[in-house]
């Protein structure tokens, strides 16, 4: 399995997300952890360039190429995160399971009157599913998608997020009547599965391989040159 961060290196890295520099607004280590769960549940292998940018801010301003940040961090940042994204893929490939960056409900800030009601497990695991659903905010494959496994498992997800319209609140509703999540270990556990069912649901098509098909018959190294040259096609188009 990838070496995966040390909690040093988790604090480590939130404190260099938080140094990205203004104006933007970049995620903190847990929406990040969701993020990059998000990034490699899609049905299609994501570049570096496509994914990396989205992380340093939620206005999506590109850092300008990184021409005015500063070098040092930047590798740095992007050393953990590609870290933390390679153990993360090891993890869900070959245990079917991995460990997410939660909020401490111990040292948590009580919910205040002015937000959202929400149960202490959905306060627990909204910063995890908001990084995931930036995700798909940004690489929309699985949001258009009209496979009734993949909307019900992003369902299972998204049920910790604020519901802001009517059908939300209605599938929470249903949710939370047929899988009811009594503990935070069950809605941590529900989660991860979630996020591993949507893995192997795109498995298949993220990693498909076109297969070329040769228009006419393979041509042998010691037969003509089918350009017509009248030389052998080793010694033509077949030179290597």
């Amino acid at each position: 399995m990838k070496q995966d961060l040390t909690n040093a290196e988790f604090d480590e890295l939130d404190a260099l997300l938080q140094a990205t520099p203004e104006p933007r607004e970049p995620l903190d280590v847990l929406m990040l952890d969701g993020y990059l769960v998000g990034v490699l549940v899609q049905p299609r292998v994501l570049a570096t360039e496509e994914w990396l940018p989205p992380i340093f801010d939620l206005e999506g301003r590109a850092l300008a190429a990184y021409a005015d940040a500063d070098a040092a961090w930047l590798a740095r940042c992007s050393t953990l995160i590609e870290r933390r994204l390679q153990a993360l893929n090891a993890a869900i490939g070959e245990d079917g399971w991995f460990d997410p960056l939660i909020v401490d409900t111990e040292r948590a800030p009580p919910a205040s009157e002015y937000e959202p009601v929400q149960s202490p497990i959905s306060r627990a695991l909204l910063p995890w599913a908001a990084g995931f659903h930036w995700a798909q905010e940004q690489f929309q494959d699985l949001g258009v998608s009209e496979d009734d496994a993949i909307a019900g498992a992003l369902a299972r997800i998204y049920r910790h997020l604020p519901a802001e319209t009517d059908e939300d609140r209605e599938v929470v509703a249903v949710l939370d009547r047929e899988h009811p999540l009594p503990t935070l270990e069950d809605g941590i556990e529900d989660l991860v599965l979630a996020a591993v069912d949507l893995w192997d649901l795109t498995h298949r098509e993220r990693f498909h391989v076109e297969t070329i098909q040769r228009e006419g018959p393979k041509v042998g190294r010691n037969q003509p040159c089918p350009c017509g040259s009248g030389k052998k096609f080793k010694q033509c188009h077949g030179k290597a």
